[in-house]
This record gives structure tokens, sequence and C-alpha cells, in this order.
């Protein structure tokens, strides 16, 4: 750094925070380490009493924070969402609609372990909200190499390493099994708690149905869904592995593409999840939710449901990869 007459200071960036007291109102920095200063600052500096100011000595081939969190944050943002202004070398990125955050989780790993840089985020494959902030990106030192943020493109690649998917207004079908519901034995306590998390990301329920432990009878019920527009279809109870548990063999018989049964979530071990294509060829995701849905406060239902609504096709993997922090 070095010292400078504050009227040849315009361009220049400040080493330290500056002080302003005004009696009786305030007392706080009135500029910020790492503050370009303009011409419109010079009054203002000169009437706290800095005559002189110590400046970074701007070498050729350095960039200062803002613009280097500027970089990061080119790297980053995809359509769906805005970035907050620099501040103090640090930008925020925010959702600009309901979306599922997708991370690039490599790329995320090769640019904080570059060193004088990092991007924070929150946890990828989860919803976030519109107008929440997901993201935040800088420079840890006031001025770094252009190298070095060159360096940041190059292992980012061409595509942002975080995406946002929205969450669609999706049409939705419950199909509620168990012959004590179906019977009239006892009432259905399932389809209420499936709708209210539907409703939370505005699906739309356009078909509902009680059904026997009969596997046939689902099978049909769930084909009867798809060929009536359903885009989301929920089958409830029944998949456990008692012999008289007949989903997920119901499931199968769709002929839909069976990603997995079983997931290493608690609640939520006897999830199955798979794929059907309708008439027009669209792919249908086809879910069976186990009883603990009913009556737990989180379960494997709220990880993988925001995903299906983005229409963000989930992989066998993804959902053993669960396992570590799988227990809810």
């Amino acid at each position: 750094m070095k010292l400078i007459r504050t009227e040849d200071a315009v361009g220049h960036v400040l080493c330290h925070d500056l002080t302003q007291i005004i009696k009786g109102v305030s007392k706080d920095a009135r500029f910020r380490k790492g503050h370009v200063v303009t011409k419109e600052d010079i009054p203002v500096l000169l009437s706290i009493g800095k005559e002189h100011l110590y400046v970074w000595e701007m070498a050729e081939g350095m960039l200062h924070e803002n613009e280097a969190a500027d970089v990061l944050r080119s790297i980053c943002q995809n359509e769906y969402m805005e970035a907050s202004a620099p501040k103090e070398g640090k930008i925020n990125l925010i959702a600009k609609c309901d979306a599922v955050l997708k991370i690039r989780r490599d790329k995320l790993l090769q640019i904080n372990s570059l060193g004088e840089m990092m991007i924070a985020t929150k946890r990828g494959d989860l919803p976030v909200k519109k107008g929440q902030v997901f993201a935040g990106m800088r420079v840890i030192p006031l001025v770094i190499e252009k190298e070095k943020m060159e360096k940041a493109r190059e292992v980012a690649g061409s595509e942002p390493i975080l995406s946002l998917l929205p969450i669609k207004t999706k049409k939705a079908a419950i199909l509620a099994t168990g012959s004590e519901i179906f019977k009239g034995r006892i009432p259905d306590s399932f389809t209420p708690v499936v709708e209210e998390k539907l409703k939370e990301f505005g699906a739309e329920v356009i078909f509902k149905k009680i059904l026997d432990d009969k596997a046939l009878m689902t099978t049909a019920a769930i084909r009867e869904a798809v060929d009536r527009g359903a885009e989301l279809v929920c089958v409830t109870g029944g998949m456990s592995v008692d012999p008289d548990d007949r989903t997920p063999l119901a499931i199968r018989n769709t002929g839909a593409e069976v990603v997995t049964y079983g997931a290493p979530v608690l609640p939520g071990a006897m999830m199955m999840l798979a794929y059907l294509e309708n008439k027009d060829g669209a792919i249908i995701p086809v879910i069976g939710l186990p009883g603990c849905v009913m009556y737990a406060k989180k379960t494997i239902f709220d990880l993988v449901l925001p995903r299906l609504l983005a229409d963000d096709r989930v992989k066998a993997e993804e959902l053993y990869a669960l396992g570590e922090g799988g227990l809810l």
C-alpha cells in the first residue's frame, strides 16, 4: 500500500475503514476497506479530516475484489437468478422463482480449492423459494491476480456451475391403498397429508381413488390416472415387504421403469420411485409412499417431491447418496 493525497485518490482502493462521527447521530464507517474512491467522495473525505489516504497500489494484472467477485458470479449464474450489487467483495445470488437448486459439485469443489476465493451455497437438489438468497461468493484479499480468476473460468467451463430448475404447477393423482380404508373400517388419513404437501408447491390434485390391497386394481388405477392427465402419481400404503402389501408389484406391472425400491433415508426407507411413459410419450413419475409419510414431519417424500415437480430426473445413485444426512 502507499500514502497519497486525498485529492489524488480517485480510482484507488482504500486499505482500511474510515469512520465518520456525527455528534448525537452516528459513529460508523463512512467508507469501507476495499472502497474505490470516486470524485464525489473527495469533499466527504476531507470533511472527516482525511487529507491523505492509504491505498492499494494497483499493479497491472490485478483485479479489485468487486471485479473478481463478479467473475465468480458469471460462472455461477443462470437465467432464473438475480445477483446483488458487489459489496465489500461479496455478491449474493437470489432466486427469481420457486425452484430446485442444482450444483455441479465437482466444479464447485475445484474452484473452492484454488485458494483466495470462495463460493458457498445452500444444499443442492433441495428447493429454494422466490427471493431467497441461496449462494454467496467473494475473493478473500482486496486484490487478486487476473490470472487466478481466469483459472476459475477455465475450471468452470462453458456451463454455469449452479442452476435453478423452476418448480412447475403439475397435475397430480393420489391413490390410497388398503382394505381397511377401501371397506370403510377406518377413514383415509393418508390422502389429506399428501394433498397438503402437493399444495405447498402449487400442484393440483386432479384424480383421487381409494383401492383395495389388490395389485391388479392398483395397476389399473395408475394407468387410469395417467390417461386422465396426471403428471405425477402418488400411491400410498402397501409398501412394506409383508405378503399382503402389493403396491410395489402393482407399480412394476404398469411397465414403469423402476428407479429403486428402497432408499437409505429414515423415515422413508420403503419408498419406490418409477417412471411411466404416457400415451403422448411424456415420462410420468410414479412414487410409492410408505406409511411414515402419513405421520412423520419430514421423510424421503420431502426430499424427492420438489425434484419431481421441477422435472429433475432422479437417478438411483443420487438416492443411494442420501444415506449421509438421511437420518431425518
